[in-house]
């Protein structure tokens, strides 16, 4: 059940002030307060909706699953202005006001007016993996196992390009959610996963390609489901991925993050490139003992994170494992 919790006199990074933000979220599993909590982060056009009926991370989230409700209390939340809520007044139009850290702030007034102060884990895959960086930068010592997959500490020059050509899509396309789709569609898959799925097959008494239809449904469903604000603050904020910006540098800022480090890249991904968390992983061994690096292996490029389940339970089985065992010596 999706709820709701007002997060009131808040100032942006910008220096604009909000007197309310909704923050809209769902939990699943345990009642608060009585299980360790697992926040879920989502993606660029995810929400709240981890697991259950039409659950993104069904795989992986639920009853006897690799995060398992029957002893974890799981939290998602909605990027403000997502459009879950279907509350057409809490979209936002003055995207460019708002930040990645915006968010993780929010985040975590949210977590603290539901009066949870330390969480077992924050994880979450691209967009959602960024804003957990960034919830550990602000609160170091509060996770005990931070879990970014197919993500980053920082937007790098490949990333922000990539986020101007969709914003130019978005400002200037007659169809501008559909046109950015399949633009986007084509960062999150490889050529490779692309050829061998479709073959050059074309559709059925057409004279067109497969692929072609595969785009173009693509952009339908989006175009159905997202709204085209939702869209050009999402794609703003994956620009603005940099936990030491007005900070420290990222080892000083990192040192300071007392959390398991779970770096989890897809050898293929040609978003968030796995060497960029490799270099980072090699420059955290070098202070942290506690940092480790799994590389799920695949031909499907960013989109692993959501198709690879088998290879992605295996990574985080003996993180939430150990826990659980812990909490089944402690009933």
């Amino acid at each position: 059940m999706l709820q709701k919790i007002d997060v009131l006199n808040f100032k942006l990074e910008s220096g604009k002030h909000k007197s309310c933000i909704p923050l809209c979220y769902q939990t699943f599993g345990q009642p608060i307060g009585l299980a360790p909590v697992v926040v879920v982060n989502h993606a660029l056009t995810g929400n709240s909706n981890v697991t259950g009926e039409k659950g993104w991370w069904n795989d992986l989230i639920g009853e006897n699953k690799t995060i398992d409700t029957n002893y974890f209390t799981v939290i998602a939340f909605n990027i403000p202005g997502n459009g879950y809520d279907e509350n057409l007044e809490n979209l936002i139009s003055n995207y460019h006001d708002y930040t990645i850290r915006d968010v993780a702030r929010v985040f975590w007034e949210g977590l603290f007016l539901l009066k949870i102060e330390k969480v077992f884990s924050v994880i979450g895959g691209s967009l959602g993996g960024a804003i957990a960086w960034e919830m550990a930068a602000l609160q170091p010592y509060e996770i005990e196992n931070l879990i970014p997959i197919a993500t980053d500490w920082k937007a790098t020059d490949w990333v922000i390009a990539n986020v101007l050509i969709q914003d130019q899509i978005l400002t200037n396309s007659n169809n501008p959610i559909a046109d950015a789709r399949l633009h986007a569609m084509l960062l999150y898959r490889t050529p490779q996963s692309i050829n061998l799925r479709f073959q050059r097959s074309k559709q059925e008494n057409l004279n067109f390609f497969q692929i072609e239809n595969w785009l173009l449904n693509h952009g339908i469903k989006l175009k159905n489901r997202f709204q085209l604000s939702s869209y050009k603050l999402m794609n703003h904020l994956l620009k603005t991925i940099d936990i030491t910006y007005n900070r420290k540098d990222f080892l000083a800022l990192a040192n300071e993050i007392k959390s398991n480090i779970h770096i989890v890249s897809v050898d293929t991904d040609y978003f968030f490139i796995a060497d960029e968390n490799r270099k980072t992983h090699q420059q955290l061994k070098c202070i942290k003992e506690n940092v480790f690096y799994h590389e799920i292996i695949s031909i499907h490029g960013h989109d692993a994170f959501l198709i690879e389940f088998e290879q992605l339970a295996a990574i985080l089985n003996p993180i939430f494992n150990k826990q659980k065992n812990k909490n089944y010596v402690n009933a």
